[in-house]
């Protein structure tokens, strides 16, 4: 009916809001869009679009649309309603797509590559030993090592970039590049002072950590 399939569009647009403020942290604006615009031979259509802040352009991020009964008679789509009564069904149409990650994508994302989200990223917190030639790499790999397994134990997608062959420069660069949240940087001074250093990717902010 008009009205189920009208709760049917909102209830769908709700999803998408949540969708990208909850999960891709991504501001949207709920809004109908014009006769000129909405999906062609449909009653109407709604969206929630947002803005590209890197250049100040409207993005559609998801359309929900109400079909109305115009498909249903060109292909015979029919129901019994309450007063056993054939009539013809009020359509939907609707679905979130991989645009959702593009949009993310633009929205978060500057010269020094992606910027995800923690509750998308498949890694949350990146630890990066920062080795010398002067200090025993053991202290340093153990104390890491025992951050990350607690990280994991508390469910944190966390990864140990352990590797010897690029500089922690190198690492840091491409942890950037990869988006992940949060780096750990542990160096002999961390260790000495229980601390990590701690960057965001989404503004770089640094600060140190006194972990326990």
């Amino acid at each position: 009916t008009l009205k189920e399939s009208e709760q049917m569009v909102y209830t769908i647009l709700d999803l998408y809001e949540k969708v990208y403020t909850d999960i891709l942290a991504v501001p949207v604006i709920k809004g109908k869009k014009t006769d000129t615009e909405k999906f062609a031979g449909g009653y109407y259509t709604t969206t929630i679009e947002t803005i590209i802040p890197a250049n100040s352009r409207g993005v559609q991020a998801a359309t929900s649309h109400n079909l109305g009964q115009n498909f249903s008679k060109m292909f015979d789509i029919t129901f019994e309603n309450e007063k056993k009564e054939k009539d013809f069904a009020w359509q939907t149409s609707w679905g979130l797509t991989t645009r959702s990650i593009g949009v993310m994508i633009m929205y978060h994302g500057d010269d020094k590559g992606l910027v995800l989200p923690p509750k998308v990223a498949r890694i949350q917190v990146v630890i990066v030993p920062i080795y010398f030639k002067d200090v025993k790499s053991d202290d340093l790999l153990n104390y890491a090592s025992s951050l990350y397994k607690e990280l994991k134990q508390a469910g944190v997608r966390v990864f140990l970039d352990d590797t010897t062959i690029h500089s922690p420069g190198w690492k840091f660069n491409n942890w950037e590049l990869k988006g992940v949240p949060i780096r750990f940087e542990i160096g002999p001074k961390e260790v000495e002072k229980n601390e990590v250093r701690s960057v965001q990717r989404f503004n770089g902010q640094k600060q140190n950590c006194l972990l326990y």
